[in-house]
């Protein structure tokens, strides 16, 4: 496993290999990050892991195996981890603005999945919101959305 993921990180000179490597690390950072606002409050519920495997799915076109080698490599880069910039890095350096706040609205998906948004959450939220370089404004019309999706 940690040998897995010491390739799936290392520059790759094979363009190919560097385009699967990019897409990885990606798929990775993402879901980290939904992890992360799923357990801030110190509860990961089925509603959270089962809504975090739709948006995997459906974001990045993903196979439900595929879905939980990602959550399961996430997890594991969580542990490892200093800080959320490094995965908010990884995403700034591969997504535009749409795409970001794509992930944000995401974030906000997973912080009311469970019926409950915790103050911690919207925090963590905000903290990713700020790393992904958006305005304060897109966090909240993001929230918004959500909420108006969700019927809240």
């Amino acid at each position: 496993m940690i040998n897995f993921l010491k390739e799936l990180f290392l520059d790759k000179t094979n363009n190919e290999n560097k385009k699967v490597s990019n897409k990885h690390k990606l798929n990775i950072a993402a879901c980290a990050l939904l992890i992360e606002i799923a357990t801030a409050d110190d509860n990961f519920s089925n509603e959270e892991k089962t809504r975090i495997t739709e948006i995997m799915k459906n974001k990045f076109q993903l196979s439900e195996g595929e879905v939980n080698n990602i959550i399961s490599l996430s997890k594991e880069e969580i542990k490892s981890s200093v800080s959320i910039y490094e995965f908010t890095d990884i995403l700034n350096k591969q997504l535009n603005n749409d795409e970001k706040y794509s992930i944000l609205k995401s974030l906000w998906h997973i912080a009311y999945a469970d019926g409950n948004l915790d103050s911690y959450e919207e925090h963590y939220i905000k903290t990713i919101s700020n790393n992904l370089h958006l305005y304060n404004k897109d966090r909240i019309a993001a929230k918004l959305e959500v909420k108006k999706e969700l019927g809240l």
